[in-house]
């Protein structure tokens, strides 16, 4: 509520002088301050912080009178008191110099426009010239303790046991001294109980302090007993006191009039109590105390309480110990800042600093300064006593919350904070928020329940992303021209869509647009100063409402003034009202007002459009007297209309009146009171009755909800989703935390039981302290403070010389904390389960719920699990069984049991299960990571046995699944229960991002070259400069180390058995990934399983998957392969005029293989049927294969016109973008017919870049492995002939078997056969190998062994052929990726070159036929 902010300044005296300042108290304005030394009285101002006036008594006097003690002033801060050590009473006059005279007068330059428009501008910027003169001595022969301003009368206590009371003029008013013996003392003013004079004999009253509110003194006694005294203007016969019991250790007092109160310092406490209203006895209402959790070093050494002071707005209190320090808490006990602790009390080297002590201190105004005058004047050493120094008084900086003076900004979700001179908001950027604007600009045209506020339709316009997105504030400096003539800033306030903001002063307003980043000021500074802001400011819509006094008028006035029109009055709607308006609060179309004879007046209002600028009406709905409930009007820190209602009367039906004002919310002095209007009478249906009607029902009689309130907050909003939290109650209650009052519903829409309440109070314990709710979001909004320690400006001097190293630079953090789990908690230990999973179901959808789950059952396993004594009816298996209601049950589970000791394990899965039924659950559910983490469970709780069992399974399904980094942790996890090292438990595998499958990942752990041309190789082999490289991990270690162990072969078969089947099924891309993702060293594999696994049974559906798998598109040929008159090659192709679009299967066309028989006045395209393609996005992923049909048509004679084929790219399709064909006689066409030839070719048959790198790779895999079948296969779809050559010129040597010879003959026909009827693209390269597959089968190949043919006959013929093979494959093997890609673009489109140079000559020789199917 209450923040330091940075360093705390010095303030000097510019007078020297031996003696220091120790005693400082403020007039009632807070405007100027008394500052007392021994013998010298010195009146500081407020703004500028300056000093105006000083007394210096003389020597003489000073020896009769005695040292000063303690001052006072009078209401009207034109006399101060001052008392001696001697029992005098020094009256000083304050008088002005002269009418006009000022100190520190600003000077402006000539013509500057401040000396002329600002009134009064020298009594707002600068400090009054005043005198102090001697009035009055007053002498009581006595030693005085203590002293109190009343409002015409003067308390003081002495020494003698006696309390005076004297008038202001220094006169004993006729009236005797009261000794304290006379006064009657008892536990309470109970009629029954005669008073007991207690033993005051030589007990004088130490400290005093009148409550207005009570009517009566709060006293402190020298023996340590603390009391109050009724008042002491009242007869003396009537004069009561009540004590405290059991308190002995009283030092000081400080009342809180808002919410009548009285602290008493009692040892290193501060116990707050309060008077009952029905005994009038004192209650212990809450106790302020430094814990051993938070300061274990410091809580039991701090010293008795020395002085305790509340802020202004009676928010906060300060305290300080003898010891020193200062510590902060709110009014019911939330502690906010203590300098015992942290930076404030230590260095950065450990070492601890000095603690500041204070011998007085007092709240500037507004609280945003707290003046503190330090026991030990820093920087004064005990040396030099006796030479004149400049004192210093210190001021701290605060900022605080507009909720401690502007209440009605409970209803808001942003958080406010004012400074001295700017503001702090929290709801991020206005542009970002534009949109929501923009759909309530006209407002007019809307209900109010369609209205952008902010947000029910747009719940995350400014949801979480800006409210929670970082820890910075947005920074608002009020504009310096208002806050010259009208410091200190009183009430600030931000709409409801956190886009406009604004502050009021000592006059006037100003507001603030976040979007426009402009202030908007009164033209008119006389209208700024003739009005002043007393009830708080609210947004209405654009409208800003305000209640005021006109100080022109002597009237007050509710004003509301248009945000988008000028600031004048001109534009403002003014509604006079008869008495003081103390508080006000917007709620939908309503504005009510708490006015200073304790009554509510509600109003509508009313938008109207007449007139260039939009007007607004206001009309008085309800008057509601609260003055026999209400004993003083300054009591009630806020009042709120809410739709909250208990539902009692109302019956069932009824229609839901969500969205009226039902009831009245009133916090009075920190007793929540409810008035709900009584339904209870005959009621008007809706359709009889007009809106006025229903709004005027009368209130029950009040009913008090909640004891200790701070801050309540509600919402108008309604969102059926989320009924629970929206139509809730939230409670801020200080130290207790908070609390919701949440309604319950019936499941179903079914009746609900008759001993069920409607609605319920559950408490809950957070670490912030809240500044806003976030309804729908299940959010507490809050601030903090950081400490940011310069201990580097040591070496500007001596430390105690510099603010800057004895304190740390104090920052205001945001923060924010989920409660959804405290009061699902909460309802589950009163068996409300049902109402906690209709709670927990509307909140499903937070992207925070399941750290809710987690939070809750953490924090019931720690307090149950840990507790010493057994738990007589356990909450952990109610929550675990709630828990399993939601799909996250497992993860949820798994997650807490990660970060709980291992001790609490049993105790934890005897409520949720077995961990090894969760584990089978999390593979049946296909949840691999969270399988793992409750191997980690398991491999801790049971056997090793059972570890490797369950990591089998997971292992087997993440090969299957391609969940790479999870097998990686599995080999290791493996391998170390293998070895035995269970007591080092694998990392849980975070939860991979789906990589690209067909990516091959293949760079990772390895470079490739492919700089050597193709058909430079010998024809044994191909010579490929490639390094194995082995992957960093576990997964290196494992091809290098213990490989012939029997953990490293269990797991070897495993990855032999899922390559096995990769094999099988044709799925070589997810081979591959298999084998660069896990290291698998697949050459050496693919020897092995030569004969076996490597065969190829069918070369076409190998074919087909291929060309699948890798969306490589199947070959088309060129038109000119067609028609027979170009033998000669010399044809031009230029592109048609059509465009090549066609998108589904529907548009394909048989055409005969008679191609020449078409007539040729027709034209021709070719089109490709766009089959559904899914990218390359996922390892998983199936991929669907686009047929590639041509259409030839002739043309214009011996001409033939040709289209090009799709690149079926795997960022490209046939919708983004057409092919144009333009036709041939286009002026500009400049290209050959060569180069078009070889575009379109390249177009209709080469696939993606990725692709061709990946197959280029298992070519040359499959090479050195001696699988031929997969090399020709490969060699097709890369249309490389040079390959398919060499494979077909090796088989002919002797060693190879028949078996495999006769396989790859009946594989090459069975291609060429399906090739003539279904894709007549592959014809002409299966007519360049013809030749050399005749060859082959005119050779007679005598019986070999298997075992003749061995990688080592291939790597002889290698050796032969390139002596420098594995030279250049180990230089090769430091280069990167990039330069592999490269180099195998190049080959490809080396060797594509070739290729066409061979197509285009077996051409030449003749046609071919074209069937389309």
């Amino acid at each position: 509520m209450y923040f330091l902010s940075g360093w705390p300044k010095r303030l000097l005296c510019p007078l020297k002088s031996v003696e220091k300042p120790f005693h400082i108290q403020p007039d009632p304005q807070r405007l100027f301050l008394a500052v007392l030394s021994h013998t010298q009285l010195s009146i500081w101002n407020s703004r500028p912080s300056v000093l105006i006036a000083s007394y210096k008594e003389s020597a003489k006097a000073a020896a009769q009178f005695g040292a000063y003690k303690q001052s006072e002033w009078r209401p009207d801060s034109n006399v101060i008191v001052v008392t001696t050590a001697k029992g005098y009473i020094l009256f000083f006059d304050i008088v002005p110099v002269a009418e006009d005279k000022y100190l520190y007068e600003p000077v402006y330059p000539k013509g500057s426009s401040h000396v002329k428009t600002i009134p009064r501008y020298k009594e707002e910027q600068c400090a009054p010239a005043l005198n102090l003169e001697t009035k009055k001595v007053l002498d009581l022969q006595a030693p005085i303790t203590s002293i109190q301003s009343m409002m015409n009368d003067l308390l003081v206590a002495t020494e003698d046991c006696l309390l005076h009371l004297i008038h202001w003029e220094g006169m004993t008013n006729g009236r005797k001294a009261i000794n304290l013996a006379t006064i009657p003392f008892s536990v309470d003013l109970q009629p029954s109980r005669a008073g007991s004079f207690l033993d005051f004999d030589g007990v004088h009253i130490r400290d005093m302090e009148y409550c207005v509110t009570l009517d009566g003194f709060a006293v402190v006694f020298n023996d340590g007993r603390v009391g109050f005294i009724t008042p002491v203007s009242s007869t003396a016969d009537q004069i009561h006191g009540v004590w405290a019991q059991d308190v002995f250790d009283g030092t000081c007092v400080a009342v809180n009039n808002k919410y009548r109160l009285m602290a008493f310092g009692c040892g290193n406490s501060v116990l707050v109590y309060t008077i009952d209203n029905t005994t009038g006895a004192m209650q212990l209402s809450h106790k302020l105390e430094l814990t051993p959790k938070q300061y274990p070093d410091i809580w039991n050494k701090t010293g008795s309480v020395k002085l305790i002071r509340w802020s202004p707005d009676y928010s906060v209190v300060m305290v300080t110990w003898e010891c020193g320090g200062l510590s902060l808490w709110s009014v019911f006990g939330a502690h906010l800042i203590c300098t015992l602790g942290g930076d404030f009390a230590y260095r950065a080297d450990g070492t601890k600093k000095e603690t500041l002590k204070i011998s007085s201190m007092s709240w500037g105004p507004e609280g945003y300064h707290l003046w503190a005058i330090a026991s030990d004047c820093i920087g004064h050493a005990a040396s030099d006593k006796t030479v004149p120094k400049q004192s210093g008084i210190l001021q701290f900086q605060f900022i605080k919350s507009a909720l401690t003076v502007n209440p009605c900004m409970s209803n808001q979700e942003q958080v406010l904070l004012q400074g001295e001179d700017r503001l702090y908001l929290n709801c991020g950027d206005a542009t970002r928020t534009q949109r929501v604007r923009s759909s309530s600009s006209h407002p007019e045209n809307k209900s109010i329940r369609d209205r952008s506020q902010f947000p029910v339709g747009n719940v995350d316009s400014q949801g979480l992303s800006t409210l929670l997105g970082h820890r910075h504030w947005h920074v608002v400096q009020i504009h310096s021209t208002y806050l010259e003539s009208n410091w200190p800033i009183r009430y600030s306030a931000i709409d409801q869509i956190g886009q406009n903001v604004a502050v009021s002063g000592k006059c006037g307003f100003a507001h603030y647009s976040l979007l426009t980043k402009k202030w908007k000021l009164f033209g008119n500074i006389t209208q700024e100063q003739n009005m002043m802001v007393t009830g708080g400011l609210a947004w209405w819509n654009d409208f800003i409402v305000l209640a005021c006094y006109n100080l022109n008028d002597r009237q007050e006035e509710l004003r509301l003034y248009l945000r988008t029109s000028n600031l004048d009055n001109a534009f403002a709607h003014v509604t006079k009202v008869q008495l003081d308006t103390l508080l006000l609060s917007v709620f939908r179309d309503m504005l009510i007002i708490f006015r200073a004879d304790c009554s509510f007046c509600l109003y509508s209002i009313e938008r109207k459009s007449e007139g260039p600028h939009p007007l607004v009406c206001l009309q008085v709905l309800q008057e509601v007297s609260m003055s026999r409930y209400i004993p003083h009007p300054s009591l009630v820190v806020s009042v709120t209309l809410t739709s909250v209602r208990t539902e009692t009367g109302i019956s069932l039906k009824m229609p839901q009146q969500a969205c009226d004002a039902e009831s009245i919310m009133l916090n009075l002095a920190g007793q929540l009171i409810m008035l709900q209007r009584d339904r209870s009478g005959p009621q008007i249906r809706e359709k009889d009755a007009n809106t006025q009607q229903r709004k005027l029902l009368p209130f029950c009689a009040p009913v008090v909800l909640a004891q200790s309130v701070e801050n309540v907050w509600s919402t108008c909003r309604a969102n059926k989703q989320k009924r629970h939290l929206l139509e809730a109650l939230w409670l801020s209650c200080g130290g207790a935390g908070m609390k919701v009052w949440l309604p319950l519903f019936p499941r179903d829409h079914r009746k609900p039981h008759s001993f069920l309440s409607r609605r319920i109070m559950l408490p809950f314990h957070i670490n912030i302290y809240p500044l806003a709710v976030l309804f729908e979001d299940a959010l507490v909004l809050g601030a903090i403070n950081e400490t940011v320690a310069y201990d580097c400006l040591n070496n500007l001097g001596s430390p105690a010389e510099h603010l800057e190293v004895q304190f740390p630079y104090c920052i205001v953090e945001r923060t924010s904390q989920i409660y959804l789990h405290h009061i699902l908690r909460q309802l589950l230990v009163r068996n409300l389960g049902e109402q906690a999973l209709l709670l927990a179901h509307s909140c499903a959808s937070l992207p925070y719920f399941p750290h809710v789950l987690e939070l809750m059952l953490h924090e019931v396993l720690e307090e149950e699990a840990t507790s010493r004594e057994p738990i007589p009816d356990p909450l952990l298996p109610t929550v675990a069984k709630f828990i399993t209601e939601f799909p996250l049950f497992l993860q949820t589970v798994v997650h807490c049991a990660r970060k709980t000791e291992y001790a609490l394990w049993n105790y934890l899965f005897a409520a949720v299960g077995n961990p090894k039924d969760l584990f089978e659950e999390c593979l049946m559910a296909q949840d691999l990571d969270t399988a793992a983490s409750y191997l980690i469970i398991l491999q801790n709780m049971e056997a090793a046995a059972v570890s490797r069992q369950h990591a089998t399974l997971l292992f087997n399904t993440a090969l299957e699944q391609g969940k790479w980094d999870l097998c990686r942790h599995m080999i290791r996890f493996l391998k170390a229960i293998g070895s035995g090292e269970c007591d080092t438990p694998p990392a849980t595998p975070t939860s991979q991002e789906p990589t690209s499958a067909g990516g091959f990942e293949f760079f990772r752990n390895r470079s490739i070259s492919l700089s050597q041309c193709a058909e430079n190789l010998p024809v044994g082999k191909f010579s490929l400069q490639k390094t194995l490289s082995m992957p960093s991990g576990p997964a290196g270690k494992r091809w290098s180390k213990d490989s012939d162990c029997a953990e490293n072969m269990y797991i070897d078969m495993m990855l032999w058995r899922h390559a096995r089947r990769l094999l099988e099924e044709i799925r070589l891309k997810d081979l591959g990934c298999f084998s660069a993702q896990l290291g698998f060293e697949l050459i050496g594999w693919l020897c092995k399983e030569r004969t076996r696994a490597a065969r190829v049974e069918d070369f076409v559906t190998a074919l087909k998957k291929l060309h699948k798998d890798f969306l490589w598109p199947f070959p088309v040929i060129p038109v000119s392969s067609i028609s027979s008159p170009f033998k000669n090659g010399k044809f031009r192709t230029v592109i048609g005029e059509q465009i090549l679009k066609s998108q589904s299967t529907e548009n394909f066309l048989d055409v005969d293989s008679d191609v020449p028989s078409v007539p040729r006045s027709h034209t021709w395209m070719g089109s490709i049927g766009a089959a559904h393609r899914e990218m390359d996005t996922a390892s998983s992923h199936s991929l669907h294969t686009q047929d590639a049909l041509l259409f030839p048509l002739l043309n214009k004679g011996d001409e033939c016109s040709i289209g090009s084929a799709t690149d079926l790219t795997e960022t490209s399709s046939m919708v983004d973008g057409d092919w144009t064909m333009v036709d041939e006689n286009f002026s500009t066409l400049s290209l050959t017919q060569s180069e078009l030839e070889h575009i379109s070719m390249e177009l209709a048959n080469k696939g993606p870049h990725k692709s061709q790198v990946q197959l280029r790779y298992l070519l040359h895999v499959f090479m050195e492995a001696g699988c031929l079948e997969w090399c020709v296969i490969i060699g097709l779809i890369l249309r490389d002939s040079s390959v398919i050559n060499q494979v077909l010129n090796f088989l002919q040597c002797p060693e190879v078997a028949e078996e495999m010879l006769q396989g790859m003959k009946n594989g090459i026909q069975a291609v060429d056969a399906w090739a003539t009827n279904n894709c007549p693209g592959y014809k002409p390269l299966l007519n360049l190998i013809k030749p050399q597959l005749q060859k082959l089968s005119e050779v007679t190949v005598e019986q070999a062994q298997p075992e003749a043919f061995q990688p080592t006959v291939i790597s002889k013929v290698a050796e032969q052929s390139s002596p420098r093979a594995e030279d250049s494959r180990s230089s090769s093997s430091h280069s990167a990726s990039p330069q592999s890609d490269t180099g195998s673009c190049n080959v490809s489109r080396h060797e594509e070159n070739v290729s066409r140079q061979e197509q285009d000559e077996a051409l030449q020789e003749g046609s071919y036929d074209c069937i389309i199917a």
